[in-house]
């Protein structure tokens, strides 16, 4: 059972003539009153099983087959899953009738023992595997719907027009948190179908580190209770947002994922939520400037579960002359504008790095180590010190290492988007 809440952070002092209205809204699920029942959850576990998984003495192939079956393991009684073997095609491995089954010991261990029957062969086609826990979960539409997809390689044997489809024939339909094992997968290649299936992408360096990570990700599953959150946004007549940016526990842009609702409301999808979950949003509004004087409300904050909206808060905009209330910077927001630059400055970096452009590289990835710092980012500012040496993370003086592990260079990259939440007093 859970309801939600939400507090507004923001400077709602503008100038004359101002009109850019900046909020950071911290939406919280808490357990307790109910939006509605708990919703029914379904898990799709998609591993690669192309040959290159019998590279190094068959130590992947052998660790994907025992973290799928702890995978398994973590699932609770009643809910329903499938294990997809993905290589130029995907095959249901189990249940092999193609449709989603309950968990129970029985089916537990008949998935682990279809699991450890397992060979590696065959390419990779990932579009193909998007597209087989699609019709496993055809019929899930109102249950949490989760895929766990496993890859050690790129797209190759598949055009990439057939991977964009699948994943716009999957949107709205699951949830997808995407694994590369190794380093010889692309993380834009992962992270386009995560941020379009709102999960995340992140690297296993070694194969000994599978089981781990599978076990997590099954059980934030299993804490979910429910589907289809979205953020619902009012805005008066003649306002225009601008944008809306989940900044914290990770950085995504939601803006171009909006649904209309009427001609002055908008949903952006959120996915699924479990009790006690946190998560904080930047929202941009333009408003038309008013006089001094004047306070008007910039937008209404709602969540919509189902059937259900619930109104949260407000954020306002007064015209003031004071500069002293104009000028005054609202830490939240501050504070996630900087996380913000923290990620656009590693990417930048990393490319000009790629690039042979030492120049650029060693000034956007010490300013990436100054942010970091400042922020209290320690996670960050350790994988920055595998691709850079610093001499002063407070002035971001560093210098670039010449041999960098390629995994610390993809994991720097796929964690870029990571933050720390605003320390707030109290």
């Amino acid at each position: 059972m859970t309801s939600f809440e939400a507090n507004v952070f923001q400077n709602e002092y503008l100038p004359p003539g101002g009109e850019i209205v900046d909020a950071v809204v911290t939406v919280t699920a808490i357990e307790g009153t109910a939006v509605g029942q708990t919703a029914e959850v379904a898990e799709v576990i998609v591993v690669d099983v192309s040959g290159s998984m019998n590279e190094d003495g068959g130590s992947k192939i052998r660790a994907a087959r025992q973290a799928t079956a702890a995978a398994i393991d973590v699932l609770r009684d009643g809910v329903k899953f499938a294990v997809v073997a993905g290589n130029h095609e995907a095959k249901a491995l189990y249940p092999p009738h193609g449709r989603l089954i309950e968990a129970d010991d029985r089916s537990r261990a008949e998935a682990k023992a279809a699991v450890s029957r397992v060979v590696a062969d065959g390419g990779t086609a990932i579009g193909s595997w998007l597209r087989g826990a699609r019709r496993l979960l055809a019929d899930q539409q109102d249950a949490i719907a989760h895929v766990i997809l496993l890859t050690d390689g790129r797209n190759e044997h598949e055009e990439s027009w057939e991977l964009d489809r699948a994943i716009a024939d999957s949107v709205g339909l699951f949830e997808c948190d995407c694994r590369g094992l190794g380093a010889n997968w692309e993380v834009d290649e992962l992270r386009k179908i995560s941020d379009a299936l709102l999960g995340t992408t992140d690297i296993i360096p070694r194969p000994d580190l599978m089981e781990e990570a599978f076990r997590e990700l099954t059980a934030q599953t299993m804490s979910k209770q429910v589907a289809n959150v979205a953020l619902r946004l009012w805005t008066p007549k003649g306002s225009m947002i601008e944008f809306v940016k989940q900044v914290a526990p990770t950085l995504e842009d939601l803006t171009d994922r909006t649904e209309p609702v009427d001609a002055l409301t908008r949903d952006y999808p959120l996915g699924s939520w479990g009790a006690d979950e946190t998560r904080d949003y930047h929202v941009r509004i333009r408003v038309p400037t008013g006089a001094l004087g004047d306070e008007r409300l910039a937008a209404r904050v709602m969540l919509a579960v189902g059937d259900t909206t619930m109104p949260v808060a407000l954020v306002k905009a007064i015209w003031t002359s004071d500069e002293g209330l104009s000028t005054r910077i609202n830490r939240e927001v501050a504070h996630y504008t900087g996380q913000a630059e923290l990620a656009d400055a590693i990417a930048t970096g990393l490319a000009a790095r790629a690039g042979g452009d030492d120049a650029t590289a060693t000034i956007k990835l010490g300013r990436a180590v100054q942010l970091a710092h400042e922020a209290g980012n320690g996670d960050t500012v350790k994988l920055l010190q595998k691709v850079v040496d610093v001499d002063d993370p407070k002035t971001g003086t560093v210098r670039l290492r010449r041999q960098v592990e390629a995994v610390d260079e993809m994991a720097l990259d796929v964690r870029s988007t990571r933050t720390v939440r605003v320390q707030r007093k109290g």
